[in-house]
């Protein structure tokens, strides 16, 4: 049994299936309004905090990477632009999102070098030490067991090798804190409901935030799980935080 709360944060409350089955069962159903949704509900910054995560790994110059949670694989295409690795393999629950991230590849010419593929970041099927960086954007928070998650994405990372997460949080400015509860809480999930139908979706993203260990919190479990050197760095007024530890 997990000693996190986040771990037992699900989207469907009644629902009997464990918290990964929904999460992919979640993801299915909106993934056609998913991209629209980060675009709007971001003000599109959601793509600077990417750029800004994937900068981390500039010094390392990882040529083989595993991104965790790819979605609609808006990760692994600006990581193959900024960073130019030889291969990106990106993993998902979700075989709807994972659909869309293929649309988009083959638009970009990308099939060559940037593989999906169905993947649980609790059981990554592939040898230890596969990769030189494994990257999380907006993902963690759905794993059903947070420190399996992190000791997998360990695991198949070579000898220093770099963690990179990108998670939302919540921002600390008193001023700018009831608005960012108010539009979290009640504005996002109308407008999810509006525009993808489902508005479990969104309410799941409010409370999976509130309930995310964040900050240092979440670096000692990344230190605990046998990351060093972990640090973190918040953006935008501290609504999403980019997360780094090394192998």
């Amino acid at each position: 049994m997990s000693e996190y709360q986040h771990d037992h944060i699900v989207p469907f409350k009644d629902s009997p299936v464990a918290k990964k089955e929904q999460v992919a069962d979640m993801f299915n159903k909106i993934a056609f309004r998913y991209d629209f949704l980060n675009r709007f509900l971001s003000a599109g910054i959601d793509r600077g905090w990417r750029k800004k995560a994937i900068a981390e790994l500039y010094p390392l110059k990882p040529q083989i990477i595993l991104d965790v949670a790819t979605g609609t694989a808006d990760m692994p295409i600006l990581m193959m632009n900024l960073l130019n690795p030889e291969r990106i393999i990106g993993i998902d629950i979700s075989t709807g999102m994972l659909e869309l991230g293929n649309i988009k590849l083959k638009k970009f010419r990308l099939t060559n070098r940037i593989t999906l593929q169905t993947g649980d970041a609790e059981a990554i099927h592939f040898p230890d030490g596969s990769f030189n960086a494994v990257t999380v954007s907006f993902g963690v928070r759905n794993f059903q067991d947070l420190e399996k998650g992190l000791s997998e994405m360990l695991r198949v990372m070579t000898a220093g090798g770099k963690l990179v997460i990108l998670e939302f949080s919540r921002p600390k400015n008193g001023i700018f804190l009831p608005f960012y509860k108010t539009y979290l809480r009640f504005i996002a999930p109308r407008i999810g409901k509006i525009v993808a139908g489902n508005l479990d979706a969104y309410k799941y993203l409010n409370d999976s935030v509130n309930a995310f260990p964040e900050g240092s919190l979440f670096t000692d479990i990344m230190k605990k799980a046998g990351y060093r050197d972990t640090y973190f760095k918040k953006l935008s007024l501290g609504i999403c935080t980019i997360y780094c530890g090394i192998k």
